[in-house]
């Protein structure tokens, strides 16, 4: 087993980088502000362009000025870390497989059905959106539940030369004893 390669912790630059990267990331959010602010109609709406547009932009390239190339490894090994820890995995059980096949194919069924019976469904006209959104949640979730050999097999789908290999059934080896044995 090798030992973790680590990297030396972030001084202050990698900490402003970080800060301009997540400021990037939400000055979009600001635009409703911008919008509430007693100013012409022409400074709001500039203003929220460059919010939209420019800002996040100038922003990320002066990040990534400071983050430079150590501040970028080290951000990419703690990414990797947290998606390493849960990453799917290669084989499930059983019972998890079937569990994330139910999670899987219900969505899909229910959110067919729903729109030809939808007026036969009580409450689903008013909470269309809540219903909805859960089935895609628990549909997003399954993939996880299936793990990646799941996601082999949808592969394989896309594939024109993918052949599917069923495992065999052992034969049970019975001797009978004959009249001489």
């Amino acid at each position: 087993m090798t030992p973790e390669k680590t990297l030396p912790p972030p001084g202050w630059r990698f900490h402003l980088g970080m800060a301009l990267i997540i400021l990037a990331l939400i000055s979009p959010l600001a635009i409703p502000l911008v919008t509430l602010l007693p100013l012409p109609l022409a400074w709001k709406a500039t203003i929220s362009g460059f919010l939209l547009v420019g800002v996040p932009e100038v922003l990320s390239l002066l990040a990534v000025a400071l983050l430079g190339k150590a501040g970028f490894n080290y951000l990419k090994e703690k990414i990797f870390r947290i998606f390493k820890r849960y990453a799917l995995p290669q084989e499930v059980s059983r019972a998890r497989y079937r569990l994330g096949l139910v999670m899987f194919i219900l969505p899909l069924f229910l959110g067919w059905l729903g729109a030809y019976v939808f007026h036969l469904i009580p409450g689903y006209a008013e909470h269309r959106f809540v219903i909805n959104f859960t089935g895609d949640v628990i549909w997003l979730s399954s993939l996880w539940v299936l793990g990646s050999d799941f996601w082999d097999k949808v592969r394989a789908l896309f594939i024109y030369q993918a052949k599917a290999v069923l495992p065999q059934k052992e034969a049970i080896n019975v001797t009978i004893p004959g009249p001489g044995s």
